[in-house]
């Protein structure tokens, strides 16, 4: 049976920094940063190395969440984005996102982070002729962005592709074991870390901890994967996605030899090191939103295609990861919208590698008043395109008013007595909403189904035993404990007469 935890979470020691305590000196810190993962992490670095006085509050474990579970490719090739953007933004797309590359590939070397670094080619590649024929003008934008992009009829696939994209000189690595050297730099220059240090408000100059506890700093940095302190600037226009992974080992010549993501069949290819000399295949797809049902017949799907096109005995890992797109697709990188000192990193879209380090560097910039890379203005938080983003705000606002109005109108497909063991659904319970889960021995587990965001009705995932929403990505376990945010309080419990 597949461990359901990531490769890089169990082939690495847990984290064990302190929360903040009394004891802690927590007023006038240079610069507050809220997330403990690679876009937090590296922006710490960055600081800490330009001098600064640095603490990053992390509400669970450092690079555990979306880092912990991410697919760790380090390229510039996104998909098919660079057609989309146009000639002038794809440009100072491209030149950021070979900075990050570029810029990682030096903090690896600066603080010794044995993480698998292997050099190797990005490919986008297309099954079918139609999208074959797009990534023909993605080849071509890319190229003349700046990137090293050709076009290519051939992939090292175990099965064809019709055309693909090929970036040659990018990279992949062990994102865990990247950042926990990282980290271990920052406190060698000062920085602090605190984990199990969830923030619950946040001003110019000062953020809460849960409990109540203050800080304050004269800058402060949010690069949650969304941020929880609500501006309609941003959560409007941020849209979560969730996607699986499932990882096998393969024999050395059975490795294709490069990073490989379909734009028609929904599956990304990638493999890393393994210490007995195989490579372990990590392979990606079965997008879903949060809250959507079937996830283990998901994870069935791409179990089943794995072993399909490649020589694997079984899986011996399967994880998810979660991260969110901005309606236009470029990530949010600036000043955070209503504040002055406060600033943000968010909307990676599932390329957090590059983004981050990127992000990392455009922060310092501002935080420290250095000159900022003169791609800076296209990631501004405040920028708004509403004739390319009215389709991507209209579906996202749909699925919001989905939620919280249409599935309180619609009625139940079973009810608390007739839930079998081992299952989960959205009941009514004394004429409200109730996310009901009955464990293997028949123990009723009974919360609110609206969550404590902003109120959207959850979805089960069968395959991880949680609660999902679907407007904005909060997660919680079926006794309503906040697994992940925006969410900052647990579901409350629902006793049933």
């Amino acid at each position: 049976m597949a461990d359901d935890v990531s490769y890089w979470l169990s082939s690495t020691p847990p984290t064990s920094y302190p929360t903040a305590t009394a004891a802690d000196e927590l007023r006038d810190l240079d610069v507050a940063v809220i997330g403990g993962g690679i876009a937090g992490l590296c922006t710490a670095w960055a600081l800490a190395r330009a001098g600064r006085r640095v603490a990053v509050f992390e509400a669970g474990r450092i690079a555990h969440a979306t880092t912990g579970n991410t697919t760790a490719k380090v390229t510039a090739l996104h998909s098919a984005i660079y057609h989309h953007l146009g000639p002038d933004k794809a440009l100072r797309y491209a030149r950021s996102q070979q900075s990050g590359l570029r810029r990682l590939h030096e903090a690896a070397t600066e603080v010794g982070a044995q993480c698998d670094w292997e050099a190797r080619p990005a490919y986008t590649y297309a099954v079918g002729a139609d999208a074959a024929d797009s990534l023909r003008e993605e080849a071509q934008a890319a190229a003349e962005a700046g990137l090293p992009a050709e076009f290519v009829t051939t992939a090292d696939l175990p099965y064809p592709v019709a055309g693909a994209v090929r970036v040659a000189d990018q990279a992949q690595l062990h994102p865990r074991r990247f950042l926990l050297a990282l980290v271990e730099d920052v406190v060698r220059l000062g920085g602090r870390i605190y984990e199990q240090a969830q923030v619950t408000e946040l001003g110019d100059g000062t953020l809460t901890l849960a409990g109540g506890r203050a800080v304050t700093a004269y800058d402060i940095v949010v690069t949650t994967g969304f941020p929880a302190f609500d501006r309609p600037e941003l959560f409007a226009r941020l849209v979560p996605k969730r996607e699986l992974v499932v990882a096998a080992a393969i024999p050395a010549e059975a490795d294709p030899g490069g990073m490989f993501l379909g734009i028609d069949d929904d599956r990304s290819v990638r493999t890393t090191p393994l210490d007995d000399g195989r490579r372990l295949l990590i392979v990606t797809g079965e997008t879903y939103q949060p809250g959507d049902g079937g996830i283990a017949q998901r994870y069935a799907a791409l179990t089943a295609w794995t072993g399909e096109h490649f020589p694997i005995a079984g899986v011996a890992y399967r994880w998810s990861a979660q991260d969110y797109t901005t309606t236009d697709r470029i990530p949010f990188v600036g000043r955070f919208p209503g504040h002055d000192r406060v600033w943000v990193a968010t909307g990676f879209g599932g390329w957090g590698m590059t983004n981050a380090m990127a992000a990392a560097d455009l922060l310092t910039a501002r935080i420290t008043d250095r000159d900022v890379p003169e791609w800076a203005d296209l990631y501004d938080p405040h920028r708004l395109h509403p004739v390319k983003e009215a389709s991507t705000l209209a579906k996202a606002a749909g699925t919001v008013a989905k939620s919280l109005v249409g599935e309180r109108l619609t009625k139940p497909d079973t009810t608390l007595d007739e839930l079998a063991p081992g299952r989960g659904a959205v009941v009514t319970v004394d004429g409200r909403r109730c996310a009901a889960y009955r464990d293997e021995v028949g123990t009723l587990h009974t919360v609110s189904a609206s969550c404590t965001h902003l109120g959207c009705i959850v979805g089960f995932n069968d395959a991880d035993r949680t609660w999902e929403c679907p407007c904005h990505g909060s997660r919680f376990d079926v006794d309503g404990a906040v697994l992940q945010g925006p969410a900052l309080r647990p579901l409350p419990p629902v006793q049933p007469r």
